[in-house]
């Protein structure tokens, strides 16, 4: 009630809304500006101007003023008309005309709503049908007939007025009661619902599964994010360290240089000094005029000691040693070296896996190097003796170490042409059939080239990859508990090819198989 009494002195006594540009005249009413200028110009006519609402005269066409205050209040009031209370439809009585009362029925045949106080005095006739309030009488009547849809034509799934089922065009149709139909409706979208609520169950619990999932990669990003700045911060130190350490070594040399030097050079600044006083005494000399003062004093002083070449003394600068670069070299080599591993064993935990091949496995077709990191196709049969965990139709071999446990990575190198393949397997005791290839069976995971397509192997199901490397050169990464495998191309940058996850149930041995191709080849590198 307090929104309608507060509507009310909002509204234009002319339009009966809400103000729009609101002026005031000399008498102090406000209406729009459109609708006293409508009015204003029809009393033009007559030339007597009032106002509307308290009929006060004017002599002259009165000026109006803009009221900005109550143009405000309006603008605010106004979009709060769209909204309804709790319990309210937005509708009100089409009887309450001089303030508005939310209705609580509507009469499809008055094409009317009520509130609670003039529902109590309407007709209670069945002809007068009532509904949740609605201002959309039309469409609750037959468009034909203007009459109340009552029926439902279950042949063509219209609702119908009587009128359309006794003499219309839905004659002979079979019809229910809104209200059945209604029911029988109700009663199907309910099965649907029942239908649907496991599936949205599902959903829900998947939607919670990402949400946990999406959870987790945040948390170990954030942890991969702290471990990756630790790791740098560490680096820097140490590179700092280094630093200092080889700045000092250098000044260290520089010092101890320099004072040698400087020796060296006040020894032969005093040579130096006694060498010009010899030579100003003996230029003095020569300028006497006097031959006996000469005479004495060349067997005073020795002047002429190097006369004739006698006893002939070379002065040469000492040999003075160098900076020792090499040992800076070595000492800088050694200290990034010592940085490095320390930083690959922050990142894998360990130092690349030294693997072998296991010479026991290898086909008889396989050539496998001397140092066993090498394994390629031969074209004469190799003769190995026969032995139980030997492949008897591939040309494949296993590693002799196996991964039980643990966290692991190695490198290969692969042939440019030919087909390989390269991966893990467990020790599977068959060894005859193509089935026993690796990436044929549930029991290997390979990375493998075929008629220059790559793609990831696993139980015969093939995934593509969509980019052929680049380079040769792979690194296959193991963490057997988190049972992830994944392969790397080592180009520049780095990339990440392909992770299986599994639940890892047996050791892993390394596994690597050629095709029967000359010139095709893997290599472990170390």
């Amino acid at each position: 009630m307090a929104t309608a009494d507060l509507k009310d002195e909002l509204s234009c006594s002319i339009c009966l809304s809400i103000y729009t540009d609101p002026v005031s005249l000399p008498c102090g009413h406000n209406f729009c500006r459109g609708c006293i200028g409508m009015v204003l110009g029809t009393q033009k006519i007559s030339g007597n101007y009032s106002c509307p609402e308290c009929m006060k005269n004017f002599q002259k066409r009165p000026a109006l003023h803009r009221n900005r205050t109550l143009g405000n209040i309006a603008e605010r009031f106004r979009p709060s008309l769209t909204e309804t209370e709790p319990g309210e439809t937005g509708i009100f009585c089409t009887y309450c005309v001089l303030s508005p009362v939310p209705a609580a029925k509507s009469c499809l045949l008055c094409e009317a709503s009520l509130c609670d106080t003039h529902l109590r005095g309407h007709s209670k006739s069945a002809e007068h049908v009532l509904t949740q309030p609605t201002d959309s009488f039309m469409g609750r009547k037959s468009s034909v007939h203007h009459k109340v849809l009552e029926y439902f034509c279950c042949e063509e799934s219209v609702c119908v007025c009587v009128s359309c089922c006794l003499a219309g065009e839905h004659r002979g149709h079979r019809v229910e009661l809104l209200s059945e139909a209604s029911e029988k409706k109700k009663e199907k979208v309910r099965k649907v619902v029942e239908k649907l609520r496991p599936e949205r169950e599902e959903t829900e619990r998947g939607a919670q599964r990402l949400q946990e999932r999406r959870r987790e990669v945040a948390e170990k990003a954030a942890g991969e994010t702290e471990r990756v700045i630790a790791l740098f911060r560490d680096i820097r130190e140490q590179l700092e360290a280094l630093e200092k350490r080889l700045l000092s070594d250098i000044s260290s040399q520089k010092e101890k240089l320099s004072l040698t030097l400087s020796d060296l050079m006040e020894q032969l600044e005093i040579k130096k000094d006694e060498l010009s006083r010899k030579i100003r005494h003996i230029e003095e000399l020569c300028n006497m005029a006097d031959p006996l003062t000469v005479l004495q004093e060349r067997e005073s002083h020795g002047a002429a000691d190097n006369e004739g070449g006698r006893e002939r003394h070379d002065i040469k600068v000492p040999a003075v040693g160098d900076l020792d670069v090499d040992l800076i070299s070595e000492t800088l080599l050694t200290g990034l070296a010592a940085i490095v591993t320390g930083v690959k064993g922050g990142i894998y935990g360990q130092e690349a896996t030294d693997l072998l091949l296991d010479i026991n496995t290898a086909g008889n077709d396989l050539s496998v190097s001397g140092d066993r990191k090498s394994a390629s196709y031969s074209l004469t049969d190799q003769c190995h003796p026969q032995t139980p965990e030997r492949f008897q139709d591939e040309l494949q071999a296993l590693s002799t170490r196996s991964f039980p446990s643990g966290r692991h990575y190695w490198e290969v190198e692969v042939s440019e042409s030919g087909d390989w393949r390269v991966g893990v397997a467990y020790p599977n005791k068959e060894r005859r059939g193509d089935h026993t290839r690796i990436g044929n069976n549930n029991k290997s995971w390979c990375l493998c080239r075929c008629d220059n397509n790559y793609s990831v192997k696993h139980d015969k199901r093939d995934i593509g990859l969509p980019n052929i490397p680049s380079c040769r050169r792979i690194r296959i990464r193991l963490d057997y508990e988190a049972g992830r495998l994944s392969f790397y191309e080592l180009s520049e940058p780095i990339r990440h090819l392909h992770t299986f996850t599994a639940t890892f149930t047996e050791p892993l041995h390394a596994a690597f198989w050629v095709g029967w191709d000359d010139g095709t080849w893997v290599r472990i590198i170390n």
